[in-house]
Order: C-alpha cells, then sequence, then structure tokens
C-alpha cells in the first residue's frame, strides 16, 4: 500500500496527457516485464504495539518519534509507514532467496531493537485484533482515499489502518509457454494465491472478539469492491486483461497542486481519456492510477503476491516467503504446483478473484476446507523438495517443515492458535516467538 511512484517531477512526458489507446500501450508495456526469474522479494507489514500494554493504542506522538528513530538507521530494505501507523518493510530486489532472506533478517533485528528502547514492539497478525480504525498518516493521498473508499463501506477504513500483510514478489517469468512463463504464472498466481490465503490466515479477530472468518484482512479486501481490490477475469492474455481492468477501474482521486484532491465517483480511466475532464489525464495520472488499485495479483513488471497475512513470531514470514518461491521459481515444484491447483479453479466458477467461492472459503475456513488443505499438504510438500535446489539453509527449510507439522498436516492455519488463546480450551503447546507472543498471548486476548 506504500509503494507510491514518482510522478515523473518536471519531465515533459509525465506532464503530457494521454489518450486511451497510449495507455493501454504504456499498461501493456510496463505492467508485464518477462525474462527468466532472477530476483525474489518480500515486503513485510507490521503492526506495532506497546509490549507492556499491546491492548491499548498507541500515541501519535509515540509512534512519531521512533519512527524518527528508525530512519536515521542504515537500512538495506526501505522503511515506510502506513496510514494507520502500520510498518512496513520493503526489501530490495533480491539474486537468491537466501540472500532476501538475509538482508530483510538483518534489518528487522535492527527495526526490533531500534523499538524496543521505547517500549515497542512487531506484531504479525493479519487484522488489529484490539483497535478500531485511526489514521496515523494525514496527507492529501490518504484523504483522497478515505473518502473514495468510505462509499462502499467501513472496510476502506480497516484495510488503511489496522490490517497487515507479507507481499512476496516474484519475476513475471518468460515470454515463451512452459512452467516458468508469464501466463502461466500469472494463472498460478491466483488458483495458488486461494491456498495461500487458507495456509496463512491470521487475522480471525476484530474488536477482541471472532468475525467466522479465518482471515479477517481477506474479508476486508472483498468487501471493498471488485473495481479496486479486484482481480481481472483470467480467461483472456494477461498484458490485454490486466490493461483493459486498469481502464475499467474507478479513478480514485485527481491530484491537485495546491487544496484537496477531487474525488470523482464512478470515473474510470477510460472515461477520464475520453472526457479530459476536470482535465486531462497525464502519464503521471496513470502510473499514479495503478498504485490505487489493489488486486490479490499486482502486475508491476513483477508479480506481487497480495493476499497472505502477516505472520507471528520473528521468523513467521520466512515460511510464506520461501514455499512461495519454491513454487514459481524451481520449475519442477512450479509444474506440481500447477498440477496441484489445477482442480481448485472449478470452484472459482470463473469469477476473478478474490470474489469467487474458492477465495471466499479459503478466507472463511482457512484449512478446514478439505480440498485446500490436500493441496496445501502438496504443496509444502513439494516447496520442501525444491528448496534446497533454491539454496535455502537449515533455518528456512526447518521453518517451512515446522510450519507444516504444526499447521497444515493438522489442518490448522495460525488463526486456530489465535483462537485456542481467545478461548483457552485448546491453548498451543509452543506459542509464537517474538513479540507476537508477548503482545498478543493467552492472557492478553479477552473476549
Amino acid at each position: 500500500m506504500s509503494d507510491t511512484q514518482s510522478d515523473g517531477g518536471d519531465c515533459t512526458e509525465h506532464r503530457t496527457a494521454v489518450t486511451e489507446a497510449e495507455v493501454e500501450a504504456l499498461v501493456r508495456g510496463i505492467c508485464f516485464k518477462t525474462g527468466p526469474p532472477r530476483t525474489l522479494g518480500v515486503e513485510l507489514e507490521w503492526l506495532v504495539h506497546s509490549l507492556e500494554l499491546p491492548q491499548l493504542p498507541v500515541s501519535p506522538e509515540r509512534l512519531e518519534a521512533a519512527y524518527t528513530a528508525l530512519r536515521a538507521v542504515p537500512l538495506g530494505s526501505a522503511l515506510t509507514v502506513e496510514p494507520g501507523g502500520q510498518l512496513e518493510l520493503s526489501s530490495p530486489p533480491a539474486a537468491s532467496l537466501m540472500e532476501c532472506v538475509d538482508t530483510v533478517s538483518a534489518d528487522l533485528d535492527t527495526v526490533r531493537s531500534v523499538l524496543a528502547k521505547d517500549g515497542l514492539g512487531l506484531a504479525g497478525i493479519g487484522h488489529d485484533p484490539w483497535h478500531t480504525p485511526r489514521r496515523f498518516l494525514h496527507e492529501p493521498r490518504y484523504d483522497a482515499m478515505e473518502t473514495c473508499l468510505d462509499r462502499t463501506g467501513p472496510a476502506g477504513r480497516h484495510m488503511m489502518c489496522t490490517t497487515a500483510s507479507v507481499q512476496v514478489c516474484v519475476d513475471a517469468g518468460h515470454e515463451e509457454p512452459g512452467p516458468l512463463g508469464h501466463a502461466r504464472r500469472w494463472w498460478l498466481a491466483h488458483q495458488l494465491g486461494a491456498v495461500l490465503v487458507a495456509v496463512f490466515a491470521n487475522s480471525p479477530l476484530r474488536g477482541g472478539r471472532p468475525t467466522g472468518w479465518q482471515s479477517t484482512r481477506q474479508l476486508t479486501w472483498t468487501e471493498i469492491g471488485a473495481g479496486r481490490a479486484g482481480a481481472p477475469p483470467l480467461d483472456g492474455e494477461p498484458r490485454t486483461a490486466w490493461a483493459r481492468h486498469v481502464l475499467d477501474s474507478p479513478v480514485m482521486c485527481v491530484r491537485r497542486e495546491n487544496g484537496p484532491w477531487g474525488v470523482p465517483d464512478g470515473l474510470t480511466f477510460r472515461e477520464w481519456t475520453r472526457s479530459r475532464s476536470p482535465r486531462p489525464p497525464t502519464r503521471a495520472d496513470l502510473d499514479y492510477h495503478l498504485t490505487t488499485l489493489f488486486p490479490p495479483v499486482r502486475p508491476r513488471g513483477h508479480l506481487e503476491l497480495r493476499m497472505i497475512d502477516a505472520q507471528p513470531g520473528e521468523d513467521g514470514w520466512l515460511v510464506p516467503l520461501a514455499v512461495t518461491a519454491a513454487l514459481f521459481d524451481d520449475p519442477e515444484a512450479a509444474e506440481r504446483a500447477y498440477r496441484t491447483v489445477k482442480p481448485l479453479a472449478e470452484r472459482a466458477l470463473n469469477r476473478p478473484a478474490p470474489h469467487n467461492p474458492l477465495w471466499v472459503d479459503a478466507a472463511r475456513f482457512g484449512l478446514a476446507d478439505p480440498e485446500l488443505r490436500e493441496a496445501a499438504d502438496t504443496c509444502f510438500a513439494v516447496a520442501l523438495e525444491a528448496l534446497p535446489r533454491l539454496g535455502a539453509t537449515a533455518r528456512v527449510t526447518d521453518a517451512v517443515a515446522a510450519f507444516r507439522d504444526r499447521h497444515v498436516a493438522r489442518g490448522r492455519c495460525p488463526a486456530d492458535d489465535l483462537l485456542d488463546r481467545l478461548t483457552a480450551t485448546d491453548p498451543p503447546r509452543s506459542g509464537p516467538a517474538g513479540g507476537a507472543r508477548t503482545a498478543y498471548g493467552r492472557k492478553d486476548i479477552r473476549t
């Protein structure tokens, strides 16, 4: 969400009005950059909480002081702040899984050390189990976003202020067909995405109470609506389908140099290029429009997988990163993952994610869904075979194996651990490590 793109400054190209045909050509050219998969990245969003009293909100002044201290320390990853004060670390593109892991691990150690000096910690949970949405950042972008999203209900404010995720970024893939071809990877991301939602669901609470969904965060994205947070249909060529989706999606805002930004109601980018009102759209407006679309898989030259809830523990984020990397970048694993999830596609009923029955069931039931559990079990076995071929160390493979044994093999997801602590009827044998356990342990979650 914090991925703002440059508007090009005073670049004449970016200030020149664009036509509908030019927009389509630009989107087709910039959103799928094909070639051999060589790089990997991860974006980690975290809830920031008081180590002593996590159920109480952290004051804006305390957050600002902590973030000022963080900006003064060197990090390999980009550090940004989300509208509700969530912290995000975005790794640079890495040439290998272990390069990505090592960079982000070192940065997290630094971040945790700086925050701890002020009594603050990081919690990996997909939706804040305690706090109502409260905006920390007050900027024209987020003022406009709030106004726009409020038209469809409260889900937008929850998304902006109380959610956190693990977003895995993989290269778009080869131009040619095959298990690493871009068309196959685009399709796989949307079908495997439902399995990833179910496996890593970790947001069953809102306001201290169960919502009835294992991933309340995914429910929130679904409620925002297909135009803003939906995928295009998968029955066409990816570039064509995405370009059409971009043109037909509603414009969130028309930026102004002075004063509040305009928030049109129902104006698509296609209609804007045709009407050229309230002013002609420019290349910079197109670049900005692309950052206001939040599909579960977003093509940005690479593929950004956005469907995974934030994970508990200091190293919980390693598991979705490693599993996703293995299933996308190892050719044998990618082919086996494709065959594993292909039968699930029938449940989607040809409707785009996440607004189809497959994705809804994944968010509601997690791995209590038998078909999703079976697919997850196979995908984890395939990933564990592939990870050594990607150079994964024992730290990574052990984390994936432990997650499989604790959750996948038992038809559970991290949300079940949170619910166990809430009810205190079946507490887990060993809670998640690090700040998440301190912050949201059994004694701290009350009905």
